[in-house]
């Protein structure tokens, strides 16, 4: 019979003792074992490389990914589908053979999209247009809600036509702008889907709408969450529109157009679920009480089957532990690999670990995500101390094989991000990033998009970076707590 997810509260969690990481005196006028470590130790290099053949010439992370996305599909948090998600990787883990295979319970919200529909009512005969609701978005009215649409660019703009937004839905057309950092783009550009309900009804508004956040789009609408409503303001529907139909939104704006539509949405919120985390741990061989955390999160949206986001990451923890048994690598610290439950509307899975362990934290020596896509890697983003950043960035000469990586500072992950807060060095795996928001939370998100040669490189990155952080013999310096920027 198959483990269910609401057993994991009578799954116990091994106690972890805190050990000196102090290594064993050196000679007068030998170097620290930092300034050798891993540039004097041939092993290091050989490690690195043995993990990059191998996940190179296996086909095993493709055929996992298609077992989660393909096999499952869409997982959104508290869905039976995400239940069924939480399974399938315990069992994974325990075919595994791994040390540990344990669920951690979580309580989520439940949030579901309904049927949801966008019809221009004026000019021109009624159409309907493409939309997806945002998560945590109320529903609609039965028959839905009807009004003029008031275009608007930014929040400045909202603010400057407060006195034209009374009973009115509100459109915000923000662009995304094209840039190297498609990230820095997003952070700039995620913050109309996130805050505009609870601004656009403030001044009276009874819906909005929001350009989908991304540079490009074959009409397209990507989802997201919005921020939860604030106390004492209306609640109103939000939904993710095209880029194509706020553009066009715009220019019929700009002629002095009447525009009306009727949005319906059929969005609800559930009583919470009981759900899990997903733990699965190689045991150290030398200092087994501290622990690398690495990470990504197991649900996606209810839509396209989170093939990038985050299936790509779920796969390279799971195999990050396969490889390093398969290979005999395993390292002095114990590796244990979480998969967060509810990163997309709420990051549950990260603040209840952080809560489950904190008695363990000063055991915790580094923590690293995957949450980019499954791209060809470029580097890692690192949150944390000067002196630690400095040791890492040492450690990328051994990548060579995967080419130049660089370690950029800041960010880490999400679902890491509250231990990075308390002090715990974060790491995120960096990618090209040139095409995931062309597929970031949309109907597209499947696994066609992922490059088996690109991906088998980002796995290779991502285990490598987990082998060294376990085999470092010193544990990185740890950050005062709430020093460190996490995602």
């Amino acid at each position: 019979m198959r483990r269910r997810p609401n057993r994991c509260s009578a799954l116990w969690i091994l106690p972890l003792l805190l050990v000196s990481c102090r290594s064993a005196p050196e000679p007068a006028g030998a170097p620290a074992p930092e300034e050798r470590w891993p540039a004097g130790d041939a092993a290091a290099a050989d490690a690195v490389r043995r993990i990059v053949g191998a996940a190179r010439a296996d086909d095993r992370a493709m055929e996992r990914l298609s077992g989660l996305c393909d096999g499952i599909g869409p997982r959104l948090a508290g869905s039976v589908a995400f239940d069924r998600a939480v399974e399938w990787a315990f069992d994974e883990l325990r075919a595994d053979g791994l040390d540990r295979v344990a669920l951690e319970t979580v309580r989520i919200p439940v949030w579901e999209r309904g049927e949801e529909s966008l019809t221009l009512l004026e000019p021109g005969p009624p159409r309907r247009l493409p939309i997806l609701g945002l998560g945590r978005s109320v529903g609609t009215p039965a028959g839905g809600v009807t009004g003029e649409v008031v275009v608007v660019r930014d929040f400045d703009e909202l603010e400057r036509r407060a006195g034209e937004i009374d009973g009115k839905i509100v459109l915000f057309n923000h662009p995304m702008r094209e840039q190297e950092n498609m990230f820095a783009a997003y952070g700039e550009a995620v913050i109309y889907r996130a805050d505009a309900a609870n601004r656009a009804a403030k001044h009276g508004a009874i819906a909005v709408l929001v350009r989908s956040v991304t540079t490009r789009s074959l009409r397209t609408p990507h989802t997201g969450a919005m921020r939860e409503y604030e106390e004492g303001v209306r609640r109103i529907p939000a939904a993710a529109v095209t880029i194509e139909d706020a553009e066009s939104f715009a220019r019929l704006a700009a002629r002095g157009e009447r525009i009306v539509v009727r949005l319906e949405m059929g969005a609800r919120r559930l009583p919470e679920h009981p759900s899990a985390n997903v733990i699965g741990e190689l045991r150290g061989r030398e200092k087994p009480d501290e622990i690398v955390v690495i990470g990504a999160h197991l649900d996606s949206w209810d839509v396209g089957t989170g093939a990038h986001d985050d299936g790509s990451g779920v796969v390279m923890a799971m195999e990050t532990l396969r490889l390093l048994r398969a290979l005999d690598l395993r390292p002095r610290r114990t590796v244990r690999a979480v998969l967060f439950a509810n990163e997309e509307h709420g990051l549950d899975g990260g603040k209840t670990y952080l809560r489950d362990h904190r008695a363990e934290l000063d055991a915790h020596v580094a923590a690293l995500e995957s949450d980019s896509g499954g791209f060809r890697p470029v580097g890692f983003s690192f949150a944390g101390t000067d002196e630690a950043a400095a040791r890492v960035e040492s450690w990328l000469e051994l990548f060579a094989p995967l080419g130049e990586l660089k370690l950029s500072r800041g960010g880490g992950g999400a679902d890491i991000g509250p231990l990075v807060r308390e002090g715990v060095p974060g790491l995120g795996l960096r990618v090209e990033s040139t095409h995931y928001f062309d597929y970031h939370h949309t109907e597209a998100d499947t696994l066609d998009k992922i490059d088996p040669a690109e991906y088998a490189d980002a796995l290779s990155a991502f285990a490598a970076m987990t082998w060294l952080l376990a085999e470092s013999p010193d544990p990185l310096p740890r950050a005062e707590p709430g020093a460190a920027r996490a995602h």
